[in-house]
């Protein structure tokens, strides 16, 4: 059901060649934007026209209009099931909690007597999040996003999320509960490569947004890369990743749980295991069938995506060497399931998320840690972070000299400037004290 890779016995390579090593999703963002090209066109010169027809095209349903009326999310929200609900509150609840604490102040710094930088911290204006609606709902999606922009002091908080021919072409019931409790009015009953062009050129219905952040398939990672530059993004979202670091002391039984948890998003999730104890390997190998067994979704999403060469069981000889396996793969959820877990998981360098010891599994991150479950996929951890206030802020240095601490200054300014054959630039310095200007 899921593979083995040996790492035992030699000494592992270093870099690249220890990632090249590990098992990943194929994923090609290439190929896939030469395909969402003229679909982002079409919507830049048609614009609502165009989302229309994509819509009956894609998602097989006929839409009047994009945005979703308020009397849909008010009725949305009324219908929702009490326990589900109590379930989004707290939610939200706790996500609030940790990314009000994430906001920065400004600071100024007194470089000189006379002189100071300050750093100020600006949010952008507007926003458009979307939330997936394909082979599952994500409603969470809707709370990660939003709660962050708003803690943010983001101004103006648009979303898109794919129609549903199920509920007459609005986006899932569910989503607009949860834009509701939050207090998101505009949403749209978008999908894909075209609700990310839509914020980005905006339509009759929809302004165009200053960035785009949200999870979703291939066709939305490829949008977002084709429109890098005239918005922001907050990253190429590939499958989600599941990676376990355990010892002997691991219940094969939470473990086998957290590998299938991530397995059920989609048939090229990757769950990976990195141990060195073959004895756990073997007892999550037994567990794993007997579990996937009495699991949903097991035929279309678990076991192709725990049989892909995206998943895997690394066996490693001890667990300095599964750290740095860990560190080379730089999972999107990593939990460190080992004696002494917290000690382990301090020395973690690359991993979106890390989850220490048995009762703080992944499923606590994707609802109800108070974490944001937007993270970095595909390796990415390595050098990005997963989604926060800090994503929707600009900082912004206010530089704030006197004539006599620029003065003092000023001569390294013009050497520079020479040094550099910029003369304007030491000019520009020259012309305020006198100096001659060669």
């Amino acid at each position: 059901m899921i593979s083995r890779i040996d790492l035992r016995g030699n000494a592992l390579p270093e870099g690249g060649a220890l990632r090249d090593l590990l098992p990943r999703a194929e994923f090609d963002v290439a190929a896939a934007l030469e395909k969402v090209r003229p679909i982002c066109e079409d919507v830049h010169h048609r614009g609502t026209a165009a989302l229309i027809e994509y819509a009956q095209k894609f998602d097989g349903v006929t839409l009047e209009q994009v945005r979703v009326p308020a009397e849909a999310l008010e009725k949305a929200l009324a219908e929702l099931d009490p326990d589900v609900r109590a379930a989004l509150e707290e939610s939200i609840r706790r996500a609030r909690k940790v990314h009000a604490e994430q906001r920065r102040g400004q600071h100024t710094t007194q470089v000189v007597p006379g002189g100071t930088v300050t750093e100020k911290w600006v949010p952008v204006e507007r926003v458009g999040l979307y939330a997936p609606g394909g082979r599952s709902v994500y409603p969470s999606s809707v709370v990660m996003n939003v709660v962050p922009a708003q803690e943010a002091g983001v101004e103006s908080v648009a979303l898109a999320s794919p129609p549903q021919a199920e509920f007459g072409g609005l986006p899932h019931p569910t989503i607009l509960a949860a834009c509701a409790l939050l207090g998101v009015d505009e949403v749209y009953a978008a999908g894909g490569a075209q609700a990310v062009a839509m914020f980005a050129y905006g339509t009759e219905e929809c302004a165009p947004a200053n960035m785009v952040t949200g999870p979703g398939n291939i066709w939305v990672a490829a949008a977002k890369r084709y429109f890098t530059g005239k918005i922001g993004i907050d990253t190429e979202a590939g499958p989600t990743e599941i990676a376990i670091l355990a010892d002997s002391t691991a219940d094969p039984v939470h473990v086998a749980a957290d590998l299938i948890s991530q397995a059920e998003h989609d048939p090229l999730a990757a769950a990976v295991l990195v141990t060195d104890s073959a004895e756990l390997a073997e007892a999550v190998e037994r567990e794993l069938e007997t579990q996937v067994a009495a699991s949903k979704h097991v035929e279309d999403r678990i076991k192709p995506a725990l049989a892909g060469k995206q998943s895997a069981i690394v066996l490693v000889d001890g667990l300095e060497d599964g750290l740095k396996v860990v560190d080379a793969y730089g999972a999107e959820h990593l939990e460190v399931m080992t004696a002494d877990a917290a000690a382990w998981a301090a020395r973690v360098r690359n991993a979106g998320a890390i989850f220490v010891g048995p009762w703080a599994p992944v499923s606590l991150g994707d609802y109800c840690a108070g974490s944001n479950h937007v993270l970095p996929t595909g390796g990415c951890a390595c050098h990005s972070s997963g989604l926060s206030v800090q994503s929707f802020l600009r900082g912004i240095h206010i530089v704030d000299y006197t004539r006599d601490a620029l003065a003092e200054v000023a001569h390294h300014v013009v050497t520079l400037a020479e040094a550099e054959d910029l003369p304007a630039h030491g000019a520009a310095l020259k012309a305020r004290f006198g100096w001659k200007v060669p």
